[in-house]
């Protein structure tokens, strides 16, 4: 692997509670991933393969932190492996060894994690009534895109005052009647 000096100054200058940590995450690393190279990136080590990154780990005042780019995270803090304080909140070396390497061969194929949906946003009263009542809005609201729809609707409940949610209701409707997006002004910029 072609390591990366700044590497080594990062744990240096990392708490001595970081540092057996961070040494032990940069060696699994190393193990998994021979043909990999080091480099910083965000300020925080990473591990790449051609240049995309495949994992980074970085050292706080009281914990540590892996990130496996490719894997999305549910872990509390930065990273899949939650706070780390010490080695052994660590799954075991094997485990990571085959994440990492499972990392890599996502990185390799282009692979990136699979967006979390969004959650939707329930549908006004006033807003579904309005959309009946406009000529076509209906038919173009329902071929519109989940995204196209939230846009809308996030724009609508977001206003503080009964006004104006009122007239975004009839600009919306107007817009959505004529097949436009939320923000069709700026399409073509």
């Amino acid at each position: 692997m072609k390591t990366d000096p700044r590497i080594d100054d990062y744990i240096e200058k990392a708490g001595s509670f970081a540092q057996p940590i961070l040494r032990h995450l940069r060696m699994l690393w190393q193990q998994a991933l021979p043909e990999g190279e080091e480099g910083v990136k965000w300020g925080m080590p990473h591990v790449m393969m051609g240049g995309r990154n495949v994992a980074g780990m970085a050292a706080f005042k009281a914990h540590c932190a892996m990130i496996i780019h490719p894997e999305s995270s549910t872990a509390e803090g930065m990273g899949q492996l939650g706070k780390i304080r010490a080695l052994e909140d660590l799954p075991a070396d094997r485990e990571l060894v085959v994440r990492l390497q499972q990392a890599a061969g996502a990185v390799k194929a282009g692979r990136k994690p699979a967006a979390k949906p969004k959650p939707a946003i329930p549908m006004p009263d006033d807003f579904a009534t309005a959309l009946d009542r406009a000529e076509g809005a209906r038919q173009a609201w329902d071929g519109f895109t989940d995204a196209q729809r939230r846009d809308y609707l996030a724009w609508i409940i977001g206003a503080k005052r009964e006004a104006t949610r009122a007239k975004r209701i009839a600009t919306a409707c107007e817009w959505i009647g004529e097949g436009k997006k939320r923000n069709w002004k700026y399409e073509n910029c």
